[in-house]
């Protein structure tokens, strides 16, 4: 595993109204298939301090050097092999839990953010306030 130093950007979208900045990125081999059709290619992933369900995530350049093509209507992606194409088939309920806990934890860290405001702006109050 390498793990490097990049300018820090912030990005968006993984957690509904929260964005993050980089702590780092790592390179990892990830392989698709079984041990007599596999196909390996080396991924740049942000690592970011998220609350999250999920432990990775593979974007458009992934797919890109993979040569993936998802379908995800029937979470199928299909990609070349050197034994022909791989099929990987994703798990109807495990990606609807999976997307569950993450709305979860999203609302839960909403909630403690809102939480934490009010709690600021009581003590702000003037005192004949309180």
């Amino acid at each position: 595993m390498v793990v490097s130093k990049r300018q820090h950007q912030a990005f968006y979208g993984i957690i509904p109204g929260a964005g993050s900045t980089p702590v780092g990125w790592a390179t990892l081999p990830v392989t698709f298939g079984t041990r007599y059709n596999y196909r390996t290619e080396y991924v740049n992933f942000e690592v970011a301090e998220f609350e999250t369900s999920y432990h990775a995530i593979l974007g458009r350049p992934s797919l890109t050097k993979f040569m993936a093509i998802p379908n995800n209507t029937y979470l199928l992606l299909k990609m070349p092999a050197p034994k022909g194409v791989l099929s990987v088939y994703g798990d109807l309920q495990a990606s609807y839990a999976c997307e569950a806990k993450n709305i979860e934890l999203s609302d839960t860290l909403e909630r403690s953010r809102n939480s934490i405001l009010v709690a600021q702006a009581a003590k702000n109050l003037p005192a004949d306030h309180q």
